[in-house]
């Protein structure tokens, strides 16, 4: 795993040493930032289930004002601050350790003009993540949803409707705004 652009460009990110944990891959980040390339710069950016930080990291990376990672598993947060330490990334950035609907209930509602999740593949988790992170999409922002290609995101959760659906190998991302919010155009 490596940060593919930005001021971090071609750092090498720490892998983790125990099974069960998913890191988005390079292709499909690379993929998501080319779709979010707009929408980066200054934006506030949750990185729920942040795993190893690579995505809240490469979006730290592109000129993301602050990002926010929750994670519950304790060797994830050590890894997301190993990984943040060896990029030398000081400031900007908070981490939560805590499971995400609970981080989601204290963080203040339209609090992120980017939101990602990458919950563990299964389709309940996958509609309770969204309806977590619904209120945190601030108006005109977006949530990108990973999730296993053979696992159908719904079509509305909560306050969001999806917009779009990117496919890659085995994985998918799904693209939500708020219901009724135009936002800004999606790169296609």
């Amino acid at each position: 795993m490596r940060v593919i652009a930005g001021s971090l460009k071609g750092r090498r990110l720490l892998a983790p040493s125990w099974d069960g944990l998913r890191p988005t891959s390079d292709k499909l980040r690379e993929t998501l930032f080319n779709v979010v390339a707009g929408r980066m710069g200054e934006a506030r950016v949750l990185d729920g289930f942040a795993g190893t930080g690579a995505v809240g990291i490469e979006a730290l990376s592109r000129g993301a004002a602050h990002v926010t990672f929750v994670e519950s598993d304790p060797r994830a947060v050590r890894l997301v601050e190993r990984n943040l330490e060896h990029c030398a990334v000081t400031d900007r950035y908070a981490i939560i350790r805590a499971r995400f609907a609970d981080a989601a209930r204290r963080l203040p509602a339209g609090s992120f003009e980017l939101v990602f999740l990458d919950p563990p593949y299964g389709p309940d988790v996958i509609v309770s993540s969204l309806e977590a992170a619904a209120p945190l999409v601030a108006p005109g922002g977006l949530l990108i949803l990973e999730h296993a290609r053979r696992h159908t995101a719904p079509i509305r959760a909560a306050s969001l409707a999806k917009t779009r659906d990117i496919i890659s190998g085995d994985s998918a991302l799904s693209l939500y705004q708020t219901e009724g919010s135009s936002g800004q155009a999606l790169a296609r």
